[in-house]
């Protein structure tokens, strides 16, 4: 099995049919998240095809793309309704 990192994934689009392609770049690999900001579990080779999706679709000079690495020592908090991520022994994108 391929070990998969967790991302935060976050974007500032100026333009509303860019911001458009961009949720559904970035949905494609997200498992949670709200309005621009997600959590994507990604392998090396699905970070790469991320940001080279996501490159397509950004106007550099107006835009924003993030993609934050965090530290899998850490553990997860959620507060309110969340649901804290299940760590079975796989995990399904698609």
């Amino acid at each position: 099995m391929k070990k998969r990192i967790l991302y935060i994934a976050a974007y500032d689009i100026r333009h509303a049919k860019r911001l458009r392609r961009a949720l559904k770049v970035v949905r494609q690999y997200a498992s949670g998240g709200q309005k621009s900001v997600f959590e994507c579990f990604l392998t090396p080779a699905e970070k790469k095809d991320l940001l080279n999706e996501i490159e397509t679709v950004l106007d550099c000079s107006e835009d924003s793309f993030f993609l934050l690495r965090l530290d899998q020592r850490c553990t997860v908090m959620t507060f309110g309704k969340a649901v804290p991520p299940q760590d079975g022994s796989f995990y399904y994108v698609g």
